[in-house]
């Protein structure tokens, strides 16, 4: 559920809704606790403090769990548009990838939305309107009120198009979309999409039960076609680090809090984990084989392992991580544990007409489904087809996988 104050409805233009992100300067201190003296200057800077409280978005309205104590998030991936804008067939996959997106949300009327990469194919799209796209992309979640995030994709990085211009785009035409920047210096260049969200069970609680993160797996190519690191920036380690270490001392232990984490490309240890699959426990398509491209870190070999950083920093400073999410691969739709760190992966769904796909592979989301707040309670994650097929059902919690 998305709690919004009766005011902001009244507002008729959108566009009057949409405030820069605070800077450094225009960040208040009210009230401040004396638990908050141990935050550094540094963890300051990246938020807002009201009445001793971090909050990323001090101009939009807290995110919520619904009155029934429940939360559902559905995961867009890989919707591609803009493919072939010099013949018919291209428009009509994005006409095609925005009534199915019309269709999904009806169908699981979410209480929050994540589009999970590669939303333009920027390779195909003219340079002077490829931001354009994102207008029509968001089209049917503000139909719909419903709130989302971005992560973006190595498609969304070249000559035509860049992630910092899609996440400037998107933020100043909706009023939903809580995707952020990262601060200066963290994410690399062409990796600026690193940022969290806060989930709260009531609108008035004073720390969330969910932190929602998002990482940029950058990949593709720079605007001038040389290749762009296709891996989150080593930076992102110590953001992390630092990121958490705020929210403890703000929020007290992070025990009651769980978190879910979206990255485009899968990280590099994911390869080894398909070698293990069990159609059982891991049901769900797996037609597409995990090998060069397919990971992070992997289409120089010369860069293998530079996700690292990344990962071990996530899995060491995130706690409660219930799972790890990623697009990209368009024939993988499988969960399955990673033993390194014993923290659960799953791929989301190949949701656009544009991009590949193979017979039978079919269209949709994948939904998770919080049954309650508690870290301790289980997850429902399933793949939803176009057509209403419901498939690769799993109930994720610490004895899944």
């Amino acid at each position: 559920m998305w709690w919004y104050p009766y005011t902001l409805l009244l507002v008729t233009s959108k566009l009057l809704m949409v405030r820069a992100l605070p800077t450094a300067a225009s960040i208040t201190i009210v009230d401040k606790p004396p638990t908050l003296a141990r935050l550094t200057a540094q963890s300051v800077d990246r938020f807002s403090i009201t009445n001793g409280i971090p909050n990323p978005y001090p101009d939009k309205p807290r995110v919520v769990f619904g009155k029934d104590g429940t939360f559902k998030l559905t995961v867009f991936a890989d919707i591609h548009y803009g493919e072939n804008p010099w013949d018919s067939w291209g428009p009509e996959q994005d006409i095609n990838t925005s009534r199915l997106m019309r269709t999904m949300l009806a169908m699981e009327r979410p209480d929050y939305v994540v589009i999970n990469g590669d939303l333009i194919t920027g390779e195909n799209t003219f340079r002077e309107n490829s931001t354009s796209l994102i207008d029509t992309i968001v089209q049917s979640l503000d139909e719909a009120k419903v709130p989302f995030s971005s992560t973006y994709g190595n498609h969304d990085n070249q000559v035509n198009v860049t992630h910092i211009e899609e996440i400037e785009r998107e933020t100043s035409i909706t009023p939903f979309s809580y995707t952020r920047r990262s601060p200066p210096g963290v994410g690399g260049v062409g990796g600026p999409g690193n940022y969290w969200v806060p989930i709260y069970e009531k609108e008035t609680d004073l720390s969330p039960a969910l932190i929602l993160w998002f990482f940029d797996s950058r990949g593709g190519v720079y605007t001038n076609g040389t290749s762009m690191p296709d891996w989150v920036d080593e930076s992102v380690a110590a953001w992390i680090a630092d990121e958490t270490e705020a929210m403890n001392v703000a929020w007290g232990p992070p025990e009651s809090r769980s978190a879910l984490a979206f990255v485009h490309i899968p990280p590099h240890t994911i390869q080894a984990v398909q070698e293990t699959l069990n159609s059982t426990v891991n049901p769900g398509l797996n037609a597409d084989g995990l090998g060069r491209g397919s990971t992070q870190a992997t289409n120089n070999p010369a860069s293998a392992g530079s996700d690292r950083p990344f990962w071990d920093a996530l899995n060491t400073h995130v706690k409660n991580l219930r799972a790890v999410v990623s697009g990209h691969d368009h024939g993988d739709e499988w969960c399955a544990r990673e033993p390194t760190y014993d923290v659960i992966f799953c791929f989301s769904k190949h949701s656009g007409y544009g991009g590949y796909s193979g017979e039978g592979w079919g269209r949709g989301v994948r939904s998770f489904v919080f049954r309650s707040s508690l870290p301790s309670d289980g997850i429902d994650s399933y793949i939803l087809l176009e057509d209403g097929t419901v498939r690769a059902r799993v109930l994720l919690n610490h004895e899944y996988g």
